[in-house]
């Protein structure tokens, strides 16, 4: 397994990538309507590109045999700390190591850049993502609400230190 930081030349791949593995998440749980809703204002080519081009954001693709196999979105935020915005494995790659590698590479990222913070918001319902996290040492600070479609989700925030 590779992970590498994404570039300009990604955002089809990582449109193509972030609404399957949403999809792939979520889907179950959710209407098809606010589904549809949501990974139309979230996962184009273009907001790809857009979020490519900004600084303060940093994608990791992690790549098996040359193949995505998950990613990272990373935020700079403030002057110490770093936001893990999505973190996801293909579904077909959930087991393998893929998350560990880009949590590993999402802290090192932060360490590398100085930001002391960590944190992330995981919806309050996807129990294996809380329970990963939880491994990695995030603690629950606060909650905020995410909203998909008409659909108003609580997501929990947590956090950690940077250093590993």
């Amino acid at each position: 397994m590779q992970i590498r930081i994404a570039t300009a030349a990604d955002a089809a791949l990582l449109a193509e990538l972030s609404e399957r593995t949403f999809r792939e998440t979520f889907a179950a749980d959710n209407t098809p309507e606010n589904m549809a809703a949501y990974l139309a204002s979230a996962f184009s080519e273009s907001i790809q590109a857009a979020e490519l081009a900004d600084a303060a954001t940093i994608f990791l693709i992690a790549e098996i045999d040359g193949a995505p196999a998950g990613y990272a979105k990373l935020q700079l935020d403030g002057d110490d700390a770093i936001e893990i915005n999505r973190l996801y494995a293909a579904t077909e790659r959930i087991g393998s190591g893929v998350g560990a590698a880009l949590m590993q590479a999402s802290l090192d990222e932060a360490s590398r850049r100085g930001r002391e913070k960590v944190w992330l918001a995981v919806w309050d319902q996807n129990q294996r993502a809380r329970a990963f996290y939880q491994k990695w040492g995030f603690e629950q600070v606060g909650s905020k609400p995410f909203v998909l479609g008409d659909d108003v989700q609580t997501d929990l925030v947590l956090t950690r230190s940077s250093r590993t």
